[in-house]
């Protein structure tokens, strides 16, 4: 099929996808306190939402849209500053209510899952670092001269989804399994409260101080 790398390409993807699978970053923040506080479908809702903004980072790549936006100073200091509000918002949440991480002894309120579907995709597509890191990072596995360029990125981001899906499904497994042992440390649970507005709040600024071209 024209659209799927070769071989060593594809190896080479699959191994650069494994590594960033495992980075830190705002989205799996949040879908490890949804683990921790509503169990693993929340979880796995969240993870769902922040998979479907990989695929719509992936298609404005193939047709060049991406660019337009970072080559704007107006739409990206505009993009960038909702992504950095909405996660200074996620932080107070977590300070204010503790409704996403701090466990009860009855069981927590439950989000409609596509209520976490939607955090996980709002996180996803309001983070210019990840619109800048897929402009440079699904272009390095392709050749500009290609003439099936876009349905190569697009197979590739859809392949990163492929990859990263079983490790991200691991890291909730193991998240809700610890969560019954957390019920009965609330002093932990508060800590990871700060722990998490902290994390948000760090990649909120640095949203902030990301520049465009």
């Amino acid at each position: 099929m024209p659209f799927i790398p070769d071989l060593p390409v594809l190896l080479a993807f699959t191994v650069a996808g494994l590594v960033l699978a495992i980075t830190p970053g705002p989205d799996m923040t949040l879908f490890l306190g949804r683990a921790l506080s509503e169990g693993r479908a929340a979880a796995i809702a969240v993870i769902t939402g922040t998979m479907t903004g990989v695929v719509v980072h992936t298609v404005l790549v193939a047709f060049g849209v991406s660019a337009l936006v970072v080559a704007s100073p107006t739409a990206f200091a505009i993009l960038k500053t909702g992504g950095a509000a909405y996660l200074f918002w996620l932080a107070v949440q977590a300070l204010r209510q503790g409704a996403t991480f701090r466990l009860n002894e009855t069981a927590p309120r439950r989000r409609p899952l596509v209520a976490s579907w939607s955090h996980g995709l709002a996180v996803n597509l309001l983070n210019p670092k990840i619109i800048i890191f897929f402009m440079t990072f699904l272009p390095q596995f392709v050749s500009a001269d290609d003439p099936h360029i876009r349905g190569k990125l697009i197979f590739l981001g859809l392949l990163f989804n492929a990859i990263s899906l079983p490790i991200l499904i691991g890291m909730i497994f193991t998240a809700d399994k610890l969560s019954s042992w957390l019920k009965g440390n609330r002093r932990i649970m508060r800590s990871l409260d700060y722990i998490f507005a902290s994390v948000f709040s760090v990649f909120a600024v640095r949203i902030l101080l990301t520049e465009g071209k």
